[in-house]
């Protein structure tokens, strides 16, 4: 876990539903806690992660949330712009007007375009050395591939050029893994493991950029040890006994927790299952799976996104 606060470009991505978003969030606290200064930004602009920092919305220019911790929302018109300001020296007041609708019509056409100017904004960020760390809440994981794959895809098609010198200097810190590198979230279910084992299959091949950890989200703690396991079985089967000596409750406390113990014991067997698959392949052999215990609350935002920042750190300890 050490190895993801060293690093300056950090991808988060998993399965929807996963908490990825939340655990974004919790990793850049703890950076910033630790005296980093770093940026988080949400790729798809859903507003997910404005709702994790309880903002209203968050905009292309970095917010600062908390000190040492700014946030932003991808928008690849901006980003645009950017780049144009930057490298062809052209300045822009305003929206870009009728080269947007241009643009978009090229970046229909050409699948890759907006991928690698977003991803080219947040590289540019580290190149600059503007941030410390810059995490990103990328795509979730059946679409993050193309999303980071992009500059190697048209480096790949492109082989000299300015259009090939702008992604050289992209892919040089993309498949650093010093640099860079992607945290894969999930949950100790089906899914979202099976996407999880598929995804670190494909990864470097397909994007030269390397995993760095698999955070496993909302694990439930284990609510028996072995040796009372024996215990809570016979305590199952004397429920309608205990119903009697202790009251008409007694059956409800029973039965929600071997219906927790269960859960766990399943999920369980899915981490095992994701264990394995890490220890069988040659690329990722040695990729630490970190957890996050499942914190029991409805609720979302900043209390969130600090009680998983204090679980990390713990990891980090």
């Amino acid at each position: 876990m050490t190895d993801l606060l060293d690093l300056e470009f950090l991808f988060v991505t998993g399965k929807g539903g996963v908490g990825k978003t939340t655990v974004a969030a919790a990793i850049a606290e703890v950076a910033a806690r630790r005296g980093q200064r770093v940026l988080v930004c949400e790729m798809d602009a859903k507003g997910a992660l404005a709702t994790a920092f309880e903002l209203s919305e968050l905009q292309f220019e970095p917010t600062e949330v908390e000190p040492n911790l700014f946030a932003m929302s991808m928008s690849t018109e901006d980003s645009l712009r950017e780049y144009l300001r930057l490298f062809v020296k052209i300045p822009f007041i305003g929206r870009i007007g009728p080269l947007a609708s241009t643009f978009d019509f090229v970046a229909d056409a050409a699948p890759g375009v907006k991928e690698i100017l977003a991803v080219g904004k947040l590289a540019w960020e580290v190149k600059e050395r503007h941030y410390d760390l810059v995490v990103v809440d990328a795509e979730a994981s059946g679409h993050v591939v193309s999303q980071i794959g992009a500059p190697k895809v048209i480096a790949d098609l492109v082989q000299v050029g300015v259009v090939r010198d702008q992604t050289q200097w992209m892919l040089d810190i993309l498949e650093d893994p010093a640099r860079t590198g992607v945290a894969v979230v999930t949950t100790a279910e089906e899914m979202p493991v099976t996407e999880s084992i598929e995804l670190l299959g494909r990864l470097t091949a397909e994007t030269g950029t390397h995993p760095t950890a698999v955070i496993a989200n909302r694990v439930l703690p284990a609510m028996f040890a072995k040796s009372e396991l024996g215990v809570a079985e016979q305590m199952t089967d004397a429920v309608p006994v205990l119903a009697d000596h202790i009251g008409p409750g007694a059956d409800a406390v029973v039965r929600a927790a071997t219906i927790v113990e269960s859960r766990r014991s399943i999920g369980a067997g899915h981490l095992d299952r994701l264990r394995d698959a890490v220890d069988e392949s040659d690329s990722v052999n040695d990729l630490p799976i970190v957890t996050v215990p499942e914190l029991f609350s409805r609720g979302h935002g900043r209390r969130v996104v600090s009680l998983v920042a204090d679980s990390l750190d713990e990891e980090l300890a």
